[in-house]
């Protein structure tokens, strides 16, 4: 079993990472080669690394006893013993992925290819408290466990999303507006109390940059995913690798100042911010205060905006507009191949789509934008869940992580 006390990432930022990744060594420098799943023979994993094929037998036979890595039949022969094939064992272990939003909690059991092999769900509040949720939590994974024919000997990492700043190396959300007694609460350390294995704590629009990313952009390097909901937020993964920042709160887009914010104070504390122009309960409440209906959050704008509410069509692409008028910049600054637009409030389509392109094509430069795309999420709400899923996998095969369970089986 993988176990380790630190919630930290590898190098790779959560990204999964195809080819032989830099800085292998051992197993690993094998091991990373197969991770695409295609079965190899030892004279071709020998041709890819340079070792020689002593070496890719000794390192195979390590890999092998893991379990990571099993014969695969097939190959063809061209006179004499046909040549054996060795690729990832996905089922060696298994891994969750949890996501935990402002009024939901989904989680997976995932194999290490990320096939979903059991999920379970529950509409709750976040604002119910770390034991209430994470409570939950724990005995959704017994039972997905169990329901897999698993132990918790078989799994190998968790990965959860918050909804809220998160402290990543630590896995402690830090002053999360609307998630009250979470603040520095030791989530790893609560989850490990049940599953002795890493745990690994991000914020929701990170995991689900990274699920809509391993799902439907797995070539795309530079992406940006935004989430448009109760608030605005930003995933963004540069030459394939999560940017998080130095205090985790890389693509805060919500606390931005947009110049029709005017004076409009926002929960920060600021005014004239995004979200409080362009938010969810922003709309809500501007749509209640001038019509007949009374919004209270992204879903009834939604329903509004389906229902062909004109006011409401109105207010969704001026939404977009305020928000194409953030990212304009942000193309300009990192110049991202796709920009993925996802949360609750996307499910109001093109109205929202067209007032972010409408802005971003004609305010970033022509150069940026020649071959820019601008595309809802396809995952929707299974993104997130997802991502969580490629967060742990992505510990789980990591160089470090291989070349730790082979020196302790050497050992």
């Amino acid at each position: 079993m993988l176990t380790t006390s630190s919630a930290r990432m590898p190098s790779d930022g959560g990204f999964t990472q195809r080819p032989s990744a830099p800085g292998a060594s051992g197993a690993s420098e094998v091991f990373q080669v197969l991770r695409d799943g295609r079965p190899r023979t030892r004279a071709e994993l020998a041709q890819v690394t340079g070792l020689a094929r002593s070496t890719v037998a000794a390192r195979i036979d390590t890999l092998m006893s893991l379990g990571f890595v099993a014969p695969f039949g097939g190959a063809a022969s061209t006179g004499g013993r046909p040549p054996s094939l060795f690729a990832l064992n996905p089922g060696a272990r298994v891994v969750i992925g949890a996501d935990l939003g402002a009024t939901h909690a989904i989680v997976i059991l995932a194999d290490l290819s990320g096939r979903e092999l059991g999920r379970a769900q529950q509409q709750m509040s976040i604002g119910d408290g770390p034991e209430a949720v994470l409570g939950w939590l724990t005995t959704a994974v017994t039972g997905l466990l169990e329901r897999d024919d698993r132990t918790a000997d078989d799994l190998a990492a968790v990965g959860i999303g918050l909804p809220g700043p998160v402290e990543h190396d630590t896995g402690r959300p830090i002053n999360p507006p609307i998630m009250p007694g979470w603040d520095r609460f030791d989530v790893p350390g609560f989850i490990q109390r049940d599953f002795p294995v890493p745990v690994l704590v991000d914020n929701d629009v990170n995991i689900m940059a990274l699920g809509e990313q391993d799902a439907s952009w797995p070539d795309v390097a530079d992406l940006m995913f935004i989430k448009v909901a109760t608030g605005i937020g930003a995933g963004i993964i540069l030459g394939g690798v999560l940017q998080r920042g130095a205090q985790g709160t890389a693509g805060d887009l919500g606390h931005v100042r947009v110049s029709r914010g005017g004076e409009t104070l926002c929960r920060c504390g600021n005014a004239g911010c995004l979200e409080a122009i362009a938010g969810g309960p922003a709309l809500a409440a501007a749509l209640g205060a001038s019509g007949e209906r009374t919004p209270t959050g992204s879903q009834d704008v939604v329903e509004l905006v389906r229902s062909g509410d004109i006011q409401a069509l109105q207010a969704v692409r001026q939404a977009g507009r305020d928000i194409g008028d953030v990212l304009a910049t942000c193309v300009n600054l990192v110049n991202p191949s796709v920009i993925v637009v996802g949360g609750a409030l996307a499910q109001a389509g093109e109205h929202l789509l067209a007032g972010i392109r409408e802005v971003v094509y004609t305010r970033s430069l022509p150069l940026a934008t020649e071959h820019l795309r601008i595309v809802p999420s396809v995952s929707g709400q299974n993104a997130g869940v997802a991502g969580a899923a490629v967060l742990a996998i992505s510990h789980v095969l990591s160089p470090e992580a291989i070349d730790a369970a082979s020196a302790r089986l050497a050992g």
